[in-house]
């Protein structure tokens, strides 16, 4: 659901640490969730963590504890968290959990430093503007004038509350538009395989999603997670619409009998380093070792792709000011314009 709750990165990342160290200290389960549940931080993390914590105490799985919580936990970790309960490996999978949320943190925290810069410029022009609309209305009281010098009829403490009204609804959208795409709303693959096909914003996407992807397969697959189940969480976790859209004919290929590779190679959207890779890891027998490989590498590129990401996002950012800028400018300009013609004598 959009507006469900989900459990932060952060907390993800630090309860993941947690849990793989008491676990791998040798902790009893339930001493490990019961504590979990009572330093909870929120209602919402309390009650999920409460409900594992009683079915642990009743034998149950943390896997289905999970589930029933729907989306609080990414489907990653409910899955893997599945496997390393079923082959004994749940520590060292919560350890591989928190370092990949770990990573992520690094990654959007690079990304919001990045642009915090032109974020800042951004909303000080939107901020100018408010003040500028409402003091043409004071001006205008004392003159006994009305002076719109912007021209966009708003004036005054109403034109303030009405400007304040439409950034508001332009800032919500945007927060509803990258939510949406962060739970994977429908509408939202057309537009993810409009905007691969841009220049420069398509193949830096393309990175951080094959980066997500080999770092998957290397879990999954270590892990000792079945083939096919393996393969669907790995292109899922990209939550890319081009890998999206292969899960079921790489499903289908994989139960005809063919390898990994050429089911991989037959989807057709796939880089010859990333097959290469494959091809060589299962004839050698080391594939989950060249996943682990291969994604080290596509995390450095991932980096270089994310600072182009940012670069993209200031210089987006930057001409939207730039555009308030000028318009207010230019609309100044034109009023000014208008009043030295009003002036003219006849």
């Amino acid at each position: 659901m959009l507006f469900s709750p989900r459990l932060p990165l952060k907390p993800l990342a630090s309860l993941c640490r947690r849990l793989a160290t008491a676990l791998s200290a040798g902790v009893d389960a339930r001493t490990i969730w019961a504590r979990e549940a009572e330093h909870a931080q929120g209602m919402a993390c309390r009650r999920h963590l409460a409900h594992i914590s009683d079915s642990v105490n009743q034998g149950g799985s943390v896997a289905a504890a999970m589930c029933d919580a729907g989306d609080y936990f990414p489907s990653l970790v409910r899955e893997m968290v599945d496997v390393g309960e079923q082959s004994g490996h749940l520590a060292e999978v919560f350890d591989q959990l928190a370092d990949h949320y770990q990573h992520q943190m690094q990654l959007r925290r690079a990304f919001f430093s990045a642009i915090a810069w032109p974020m800042t410029e951004l909303t000080l022009a939107v901020v100018i503007v408010g003040i500028l609309i409402w003091a043409m209305g004071f001006i205008g009281e004392m003159t006994g004038m009305t002076i719109d010098i912007l021209g966009l009829g708003l004036v005054g403490t109403r034109g303030l509350e009405a400007y304040s009204a439409g950034v508001f609804i332009v800032v919500f959208l945007l927060w509803l538009a990258i939510r949406a795409a962060r739970r994977g709303a429908i509408w939202v693959a057309p537009v993810q395989r409009l905007v691969l096909q841009v220049p420069v914003l398509g193949p830096a996407l393309q990175t951080v999603a094959l980066s997500q992807l080999a770092w998957s397969m290397h879990l999954t697959m270590k892990t000792g997670m079945e083939v096919r189940r393996a393969m669907r969480l790995s292109l899922r976790s990209t939550r890319s619409a081009r890998y999206l859209d292969q899960i079921r004919p790489i499903e289908a290929s994989i139960s005809e009998g063919n390898s990994i590779y050429e089911s991989f190679r037959s989807a057709g959207c796939f880089p010859p380093d990333f097959l290469d890779s494959l091809h060589t890891g299962e004839h050698s027998g080391r594939l989950v070792e060249s996943m682990e490989l291969l994604s080290t590498q596509y995390q450095e590129q991932a980096r270089a792709a994310l600072a182009t990401l940012t670069m993209l996002a200031g210089f987006a950012v930057w001409m939207v000011v730039a555009g308030i800028i000028i318009s207010v400018i230019f609309r100044i300009f034109m009023f000014y314009l208008g009043v030295l013609n009003g002036a003219m004598p006849k």
